[in-house]
């Protein structure tokens, strides 16, 4: 017979299970990443091609959109001045890691929050622009992938941009050391680039050299066709530039860049913070020179050249 008290115990026993088991089956919470992208996507359904390396990245550490992560991408479009606004939404939107790909993306988005942890990728100087305290020792909410290489700014640079001063900066003590007298000529945006192409053509440069950033990377098309029009050298940062009918470009490969970056983004869902993860530094540039643009350039690239060349294109 049972007894009363042997029905109460049985009966919490199987509320107790059932509880569990409901637990149980309830779908784990998916993370979600937000995206605070310079450009364009590149349809509204695909991101743009440094946007697809890096979610390639995570797809090898076996991260899978739609199965165990959600992204939410903000796009700048080449506007500097957007990503104060586009920050605050993902910040609202409560995302477990925010990825800044650029100086004044992380700088938007260290201003929005100092809890949601950030990866900061194609930052100029992280430290001299006040993200981080120290590179080994990041410190707060921000880690990530650095730029740091100043020897490579140019003189067609955006003049809004923080970590672009700063390597301006070291460029003109750099110069001075070469004996090789530069021209600053700045743009900000994309109704900037006919000013700053006027005043190149009145400083009739032996050559140019144009830093890579949210504004002339997206606008880049402008300045390769400037460069062949007045048949005037150039060296870019990156080699999208050369891919787009640039003359050459030298420069850290960017997609390896994005795709590393996903290494970051993993560890932070699995657990660890941003203070624990040095911000580390380019080890591997590629060069690239165009032979096509060269010849309509009529430039002979001297043999001592090419031979360092990553890649030539014909």
């Amino acid at each position: 017979m049972i007894t009363r008290a042997a029905l109460a115990l049985a009966l919490t026993f199987g509320l107790l299970v059932a509880t569990l088991d409901a637990r149980a089956q309830q779908p784990a919470k998916i993370p979600r990443v937000g995206i605070l992208f310079f450009g364009f996507p590149a349809s509204p359904s695909e991101p743009a091609p440094l946007g697809r390396a890096f979610v390639e990245g995570l797809r090898n550490l076996g991260w899978v959109e739609g199965r165990n992560v959600m992204f939410e991408w903000r796009y700048a479009e080449g506007k500097t001045d957007r990503y104060p606004a586009l920050a605050a939404e993902l910040v609202a939107l409560k995302v477990d890691v925010i990825v800044a790909s650029s100086t004044p993306a992380a700088v938007a988005v260290k201003q929005a929050t100092n809890t949601i942890p950030v990866v900061m990728v194609a930052v100029s100087d992280p430290v001299g622009s006040g993200l981080v305290g120290s590179l080994a020792r990041p410190s707060g909410n921000m880690t990530g992938l650095s730029l740091l290489a100043p020897a490579l700014s140019a003189v067609l640079w955006n003049t809004a941009n923080a970590g672009m001063k700063l390597r301006f900066t070291e460029t003109e003590a750099a110069s001075r050391t070469l004996g090789v007298r530069i021209e600053s000529v700045g743009v900000q945006g994309l109704d900037d680039f006919e000013n700053a192409f006027a005043s190149i053509v009145k400083l009739r440069p032996d050559a140019l050299i144009v830093l890579a950033d949210t504004v002339t990377v997206t606008h880049r098309r402008r300045t390769i066709d400037f460069a062949v029009a007045n048949r005037l050298p150039t060296i870019y940062e990156m080699r999208e530039f050369a891919d787009d009918g640039g003359l050459m470009s030298y420069g850290i490969s960017m997609p390896d860049h994005f795709r590393h970056a996903a290494t970051y983004v993993d560890r932070i869902l699995k657990g660890a913070r941003p203070a624990e993860l040095p911000v580390e530094q380019p080890t591997k540039f590629e060069f690239v020179v165009n032979l096509k643009t060269a010849k309509t350039l009529g430039l002979t690239i001297p043999q001592s050249i090419l031979v360092r060349a990553d890649e030539i294109i014909q």
